[in-house]
């Protein structure tokens, strides 16, 4: 399979608060397969078996030394047997496993309306290395959460539904926090922070990029989202216009909200009612490197 790299300049888009300052992505890079299924190696890649991998740099304060360099792999909104192929799926479990992360979040809604595609799930998510976690979105929760939860309990995976989890790696304690579905009623920020370290490295998982603007402020924090496909199907100025009249200023990249960190993925797969295409808005499997801010000072000089 050939690789062909490309550089890509993409702004978040603007978000309405004065407080959600859109970044420009820290070094995003990607990386577009081409060329023969690895999985089926009688035919071609077809357009929706396409996405991305997605590089960024996430300079941080507060982060334990050791945690420098940390890698970070995201999956989000797959979107089983909704227009997703499978094809596309299984390739981006691979390419987490080739990169090998230290840490794996897969960000909700894995299914979309029908409970049928359910065991699949379970299916072309098995496999990932490392230690993964896992939130539900929306669609989960109308569809089965209680079946989603328990599939990835089988596979070994942790599901934090307005929970935390804290988790060694490199030698130094990384608080994950999972905080449920903001749409459907679900988020209990409070109740997720209760009794976890209040510094170090923390790392919040949640589907719904809203959920940032309740975070502690200014405490060093990175919320991991996705939910709006990075707009899927973009036109300029009104693409951005309804998602600011849904409640959803925070389309796709890396923004800055009350002093911490957001990152909107734009996901694997397709959720919206028809037609299920894309347009300015690729499919994606993001990779994050944890870089110290002494660290990221000391390289600039």
């Amino acid at each position: 399979m050939r690789l062909r790299l490309a550089r890509r300049h993409a702004a978040g888009a603007a978000a309405s608060l004065a407080e959600a300052e859109p970044v420009e992505p820290h070094g995003r890079n990607e990386l577009q397969a081409r060329g023969p299924d690895p999985f089926r190696p009688d035919r071609r890649l077809r357009w929706r078996d396409h996405f991305v991998l997605t590089e960024h740099l996430l300079q941080l304060d507060g982060i334990h030394p050791e945690h420098d360099g940390l890698r970070i792999a995201q999956l989000s909104d797959v979107h089983v047997g909704q227009a997703t192929s499978d094809v596309r799926i299984r390739r981006a479990v691979a390419a987490v496993n080739e990169a090998r992360p230290d840490l794996v979040f897969l960000t909700g809604d894995y299914v979309t309306h029908s409970p049928k595609p359910l065991p699949r799930v379970r299916q072309l998510l098995q496999g990932l290395n490392g230690p993964v976690f896992v939130v539900l979105g929306n669609h989960d929760h109308w569809v089965d959460a209680p079946y989603l939860r328990a599939s990835f309990e089988a596979l070994g995976y942790t599901v934090l539904q307005n929970e935390h989890r804290v988790v060694h790696v490199k030698g130094a304690p990384v608080t994950v926090l999972g905080i449920d579905d903001g749409l459907t009623g679900m988020e209990d920020v409070e109740a997720t922070f209760r009794g976890a370290p209040s510094s170090g490295t923390r790392l919040v998982l949640a589907h719904t990029p809203p959920t940032a603007e309740k975070l502690p402020a200014h405490a060093g924090l990175v919320q991991f989202s996705g939910h709006t496909h990075g707009g899927q199907f973009i036109v300029r100025g009104l693409t951005e216009a309804l998602f600011r009249r849904a409640g959803q200023p925070y389309i796709r990249g890396h923004y800055r909200v009350n002093g911490n960190h957001l990152y909107v993925n734009q996901g694997l797969g397709f959720g919206f009612g028809g037609p299920y295409l894309r347009r300015g808005s690729t499919p994606e499997v993001a990779f994050f490197t944890l870089r110290t801010q002494q660290a990221a000072h000391v390289g600039a000089t």
